[in-house]
């Protein structure tokens, strides 16, 4: 990771709107949760509603959204990039810096609130905050590869990604069978199952196929940027 990239990363990302919004959200997650512990409903019934259902299958793909375009899709449209294309960085080192700093963020901005809504909710009994914590610390990471790619080869980023958020996942992934092997949030809840103790949580996904698909994701988004980044730099020279 190149600390000079990342350090304008971080500066760039931490802008007025975007920051409210980064706080905005997760905030919001941990009020549900106060007001659900003191609810009379059960209390298991409420964690996978607020922390699996609200906050890992929305939260953490909402907040790896923002950031994973952030980092970089606001450069590429002012042109800005360009000053950065123009040092002597392999394009792949810019690439993983803007990427550490934007799973870092989701991290910080979407497991945390995650782990503290559950133990809110719930404790630590069953395991449950910590697996979803886990479940959306490895999401997270594949969430901000995918939409960082997205941030490089479409000028349209934040609209194909609520489109794959809220349609695919949120729609398809929840009620069509099939379509939930090809659901980041499905792969993010096997995790959060296998760490729970057995029989709290129920996951479509077999553990080992959710890891390599999270893996795969996640290193090929990385590449495919980076190669795309090449090609943009090209393309400024000509």
């Amino acid at each position: 990771m190149n600390t000079t990239v990342a350090r304008l990363t971080v500066r760039g990302l931490f802008g007025r709107r975007r920051a409210l919004l980064l706080l905005l959200v997760p905030a919001l997650l941990l009020v549900i949760a106060v007001v659900a512990r003191n609810s009379d409903s059960d209390k298991h019934d409420l964690i996978q509603s607020v922390v699996g259902q609200l906050g890992l299958g929305t939260l953490v793909p909402i907040l790896g959204l923002i950031v994973g375009t952030g980092v970089i899709a606001n450069e590429i449209d002012d042109g800005s990039i360009v000053y950065l294309l123009a040092k002597p960085l392999p394009r792949w080192k810019i690439v993983t810096s803007k990427l550490a700093v934007a799973i870092g963020t989701t991290w910080l901005f979407a497991a945390v609130p995650v782990l503290v809504a559950g133990l809110i909710i719930y404790g630590n009994q069953d395991n449950l905050a910590v697996g979803y914590t886990l479940g959306a610390l490895a999401s997270g990471a594949a969430y901000s590869a995918f939409f960082l790619l997205l941030g490089v080869v479409t000028r349209h980023a934040v609209v194909a990604g609520l489109a794959y958020a809220l349609v695919w996942e949120s729609l398809v992934g929840t009620y069509v069978k099939g379509a939930k092997t090809l659901s980041i949030q499905q792969w993010g809840l096997s995790i959060a199952e296998a760490t729970a103790t057995e029989g709290a949580l129920t996951a479509p996904v077999a553990l080992g196929v959710a890891l390599a698909l999270l893996t795969a994701v996640t290193s090929i988004a990385t590449i495919l940027a980076a190669t795309r980044l090449a090609g943009l730099t090209l393309a400024s020279e000509e």
